[in-house]
C-alpha cells in the first residue's frame, strides 16, 4: 500500500484553470503518441541517454529534497535510502532499458547473451542479474531470476522479449500514472514502463506527499516533456478523479492502496471505462527457517528483519510485516531478543506518512501487550489476527509461531503465508546454508508454491524492486474485481512477457564471515540496512558511480562500507 490521494467525490472537480491546463497537456500527449509510435528503437535509446543526463544533473536535489520531505537531515545515515530508492534506481533502470533498446535496434532480442535455465515444474528461468561486472562488484552475492509462467519455452521467451518496444507501431495511446507517495523513484519508473513496455505516452499525476519533487521530476523528464511524450501534474483527489474519467486517457496505472484502487474502479454507471493496472502492496511474510545459527548470525539477521520493517519508517508496500517462526526452534527466544535489540538500536526517525499515527494507535488498541521502541514510534506484536490481514504501512512487526522444523516447518510457513496473509506482492525467506543443503530440491519446490510476485531468499524482496531487470508486481491472477496486490508488473527492463515471479537470492552471512560459508559477498553490511552507520555515504557513492563511472571514488566508497 503506497497510498495515492483519496479519490474525490464525483461531483467535485478542479477549478476551470486547472481543467484547462490538464486538457491542454493531454492534447499535447495525444499528438506525442503518434510521434512515439514512429520513433525506432535506436532513437528511443538515444532519447533515454538524454534523460539519463538529466537525472544525473538533478540527483543531488532529488536526494536532498526527498530526505527533507521525510524529516531527515540529508547527511543522516538513513538518508542513503533516498539516494538508492531515488536517483540510483532511476539511473540503473535507464541503463537497463537502454541496453534492451540497443539490442532491439540491432535486430536482437533483449535476452541475447542472458543465461536461461530451468526451474521447478520445467519453468523457464531468466537469470536477470547481475549482467554487468559493476553489478557483480557493487552488489556482490546478490542475484535475481525471473521465473516465467509454466509452459513458456526459452525460444518463446526470446522471441517475445521487447513487448511494445519490439513492435512500436502497434502500440500507442495516453496512459495516466497515479504516482505513489512513499518512494520517490516509483512514479519515475512507472512512467518509463508505460513508454517502453506498453508503448504509451504518459501523464504523471504526482502524489501530494511528493509535491516538493515536482520540479525535480520535470527536470529529470525534460527531454521527454519537450518531445511531448510525458507531462507532470500535481493536485489532490479532485485532479485524480478528473483524470481517471477524462476521455483523453486510454489506460490508468496506480501504485497505491486497495481502497484507492476500488474508488478509481468505481461501480455501476461510474465504472472505470479504460483498462487499469496496479501495484497495491499487502502483508509480506518473513519466513525464518530454523537451523543452527551463531550469535553473529542471529544479530545480522535480526538487523535484516528490522530493515525489512523499518526502512522508510515502515512506509513501504514491500515492508516485511509478519515474521513466521518455529515454536520448536531451540534458538527462537534468542532470535526474538536480538530482534527487539535491533528495533531498539535502529536510529529513531519521524513516522511521516499521512495517517500513520492513527495506524499506530490502532496497534496499541488491538495489541496491548506489544513491545514499543524509539519513543513509542515502532512496535513488535506477538500473535496473529488483524496484523495478518491489514497492511499497517507503519513501523509495526508481527511475530507468529508455527510448529515444526526443517521441511515440515517450511511447508507450514508456505501454507500460512499463502492462505492467511493478505496480498501476493512479496515474501522473504531466511535460511542458513547448512539447512538449505539439507532441504535440497524440496526448498525450490517450496519457493514454487509461494504465491508471491517476488520471493527473497536471504535478501529482502525490495532488492527485486531496485533491480531493473527483475519484474515487480503481484503474483499473476489479479483482476479488476479481485486484485489483492494489484494487476500486472512494472520495471522488467528486459521487457519479458508472461513473467510469473522474481526470485532474489543473497548471502546469509556478510563479509568476512561469507568466506567459504555459503554464498560469498564482499559487503560487510549492505548500505540499505537501517543499522548501517555509513549508509548515506555508501549509497550516495553507489549512485555517483552510476552517474560518472569513476573508479577512484568508488574504491573510497567501498572502503567506507567497511565502517558500517
Amino acid at each position: 500500500m503506497t497510498t495515492t490521494s483519496p479519490a474525490a467525490p464525483r461531483d467535485r472537480s478542479p477549478d476551470a484553470d486547472t481543467r484547462a491546463a490538464l486538457d491542454a497537456a493531454l492534447a499535447r500527449l495525444r499528438t506525442g503518441s503518434a510521434d512515439w509510435r514512429a520513433l525506432p528503437a535506436a532513437a528511443r535509446r538515444d532519447l533515454l541517454r538524454e534523460v539519463r543526463a538529466a537525472v544525473a544533473d538533478a540527483a543531488d536535489d532529488w536526494a536532498r529534497i526527498a530526505a527533507a520531505s521525510k524529516g531527515l537531515d540529508p547527511r543522516h545515515p538513513l538518508a542513503g535510502e533516498e539516494w538508492l530508492a531515488g536517483p540510483y534506481a532511476a539511473l540503473v533502470a535507464l541503463d537497463a532499458y537502454g541496453a534492451s533498446l540497443d539490442a532491439l535496434a540491432r535486430g536482437r532480442s533483449p535476452l541475447a547473451g542472458v543465461r536461461l535455465g530451468t526451474g521447478p515444474g520445467g519453468r523457464t528461468v531468466v537469470h536477470s542479474s547481475p549482467l554487468r561486472a559493476s553489478d557483480r562488484l557493487l552488489l556482490s552475492g546478490y542475484t535475481t531470476e525471473v521465473w516465467l509462467q509454466p509452459g513458456v519455452t526459452p525460444h518463446e521467451a526470446r522471441d517475445a522479449a521487447g513487448l511494445a518496444s519490439r513492435h512500436p507501431h502497434c502500440a500507442g495511446g495516453v496512459g495516466l500514472v497515479l504516482g505513489a507517495g512513499n518512494v520517490t523513484s516509483i512514479p519515475f519508473l512507472d512512467v518509463l514502463y508505460e513508454l517502453l513496455a506498453e508503448g504509451r505516452v504518459a501523464l504523471l499525476k504526482v502524489n501530494p506527499t511528493q509535491d516538493a519533487l515536482v520540479p525535480v521530476f520535470e527536470r529529470a523528464f525534460a527531454p521527454l516533456i519537450r518531445a511531448g511524450l510525458v507531462a507532470v501534474a500535481s493536485g489532490g483527489g479532485d485532479v485524480g478523479a478528473y483524470l481517471t474519467r477524462h476521455p483523453g486517457i486510454d489506460h490508468v496505472h496506480i501504485t497505491g492502496s486497495e481502497t484507492t484502487f476500488r474508488a478509481i474502479v468505481g461501480t455501476g454507471e461510474d465504472r472505470l471505462r479504460v483498462p487499469i493496472t496496479a501495484e497495491l502492496g499487502g502483508v509480506s511474510p518473513i519466513i525464518v527457517v530454523p537451523g543452527r545459527w551463531s550469535k553473529a548470525d542471529l544479530r545480522f539477521q535480526a538487523e535484516h528483519v528490522a530493515t525489512m520493517r523499518l526502512h522508510n519508517s515502515g512506509h513501504n508496500c514491500i515492508a516485511g510485516q509478519v515474521v513466521l517462526l518455529s515454536r520448536d526452534w531451540d534458538q527462537r527466544e534468542e532470535f526474538v531478543r536480538e530482534l527487539h535489540r535491533a528495533f531498539g538500536r535502529t536510529p529513531q526517525r519521524p513516522v511521516w506518512y499521512p495517517n500513520a499515527a492513527d495506524r499506530l494507535q490502532r496497534v496499541r488498541d488491538v495489541y496491548p501487550d506489544a513491545a514499543w521502541f524509539a519513543g513509542n514510534t515502532r512496535a513488535i506484536a506477538a500473535g496473529g489476527g488483524e496484523i495478518e490481514t491489514t497492511e499497517y504501512f507503519a513501523p509495526v512487526l508481527g511475530v507468529i509461531d508455527l510448529p515444526g522444523t526443517g521441511a515440515a516447518f517450511l511447508d507450514a510457513a508456505v501454507a500460512h503465508a499463502n492462505d492467511r496473509l493478505t496480498g501476493t506482492l512479496g515474501a522473504n525467506v531466511l535460511v542458513d546454508p547448512a539447512t538449505l543443503r539439507d532441504l535440497g530440491a524440496g526448498f525450490e519446490d517450496a519457493l514454487a508454491r509461494l504465491r508471491y510476485g517476488t520471493v527473497g531468499v536471504n535478501a529482502w524482496t525490495a532488492f527485486g524492486f531496485l533491480t531493473p531487470t527483475a519484474t515487480w508486481g503481484a503474483y499473476p491472477g489479479g483482476t479488476i474485481d479481485d486484485a489483492p496486490s494489484g494487476i500486472s508488473v512494472v520495471h522488467n527492463a528486459l521487457l519479458l512477457d508472461e513473467a510469473e515471479r522474481t526470485v532474489v537470492r543473497g548471502p546469509f552471512r556478510p563479509f568476512p564471515r561469507s568466506l567459504g560459508r555459503g554464498r560469498f559477498s564482499v559487503l560487510p553490511k549492505p548500505p540499505w540496512f537501517v543499522t548501517s552507520r555509513t549508509g548515506r555515504a555508501v549509497s550516495e557513492g553507489f549512485a555517483r558511480f552510476r552517474m560518472d563511472g569513476r573508479v577512484g571514488p568508488l574504491l573510497l566508497t567501498l572502503v567506507r562500507a567497511f565502517g558500517a
